[in-house]
């Protein structure tokens, strides 16, 4: 099952790479969708040679190839993300066991990337759905939430990433990093009605 809702996740970033890249043209330098795109393509060309493999050695290299394929700080976030998922993730978890890995993971993501919630990145959605997640929220309400929490970076001024660097400019723009985790996010939400 892992495998599938994996390539499913990669499909949806392909499909979407060229509106995350007009997110990134905004208030970056442009290169996110086209940086994910690439990277999940190498994650779909791995993923035969990892059928029936533990889900924790799935995403531990799946989160390799995301270090190695993406550029710029999006690959070793979201390669950090998955690794960490893949490292605290037992063979056959409950959702208590899911709760804990994606809090460790988040936690892995904001210790690399030296960043926390309201800085306008990727956080700001994982953050909130970490807590959804815990509390025992239901699929909807954390697909919901992490779309709701994406749209939430609009108005933020950008703290971190090369945003920042806009200063106010940032501002009425969508973190690109937010909008691919939510993105994510919602597909595995569908996919597994967590």
């Amino acid at each position: 099952m892992i495998e599938a809702i994996i390539q499913r996740v990669a499909l949806t970033i392909i499909a979407e790479a060229e509106q995350l890249t007009a997110l990134d043209q905004a208030i970056g330098d442009g290169d996110h969708g086209l940086n994910m795109k690439r990277g999940m393509e190498a994650v779909l060309a791995e993923l035969p040679k990892l059928a029936g493999k533990p889900p924790g050695e799935v995403l531990k290299a799946v989160g390799m190839q995301l270090v190695m394929k993406v550029g710029g700080a999006s690959g070793p976030l979201f390669g950090t993300f998955a690794m960490e998922l893949g490292k605290t993730l037992p063979a056959e978890p409950t959702r208590a066991d899911l709760a804990a890995a994606f809090a460790a993971a988040v936690a892995a993501v904001a210790a690399r990337g030296k960043s926390a919630a309201g800085q306008k990145t990727m956080l700001d959605v994982l953050f909130p759905v970490a807590a959804a997640l815990s509390a025992g929220a239901s699929a909807p309400d954390i697909k919901a939430k992490a779309h709701a929490a994406a749209d939430g970076t609009i108005p933020m001024k950008a703290i971190r990433g090369r945003a920042s660097f806009l200063g106010d400019r940032s501002i009425g723009h969508m973190d690109p990093g937010a909008r691919s985790s939510a993105l994510m996010i919602a597909v595995v939400c569908d996919a597994c009605g967590v």
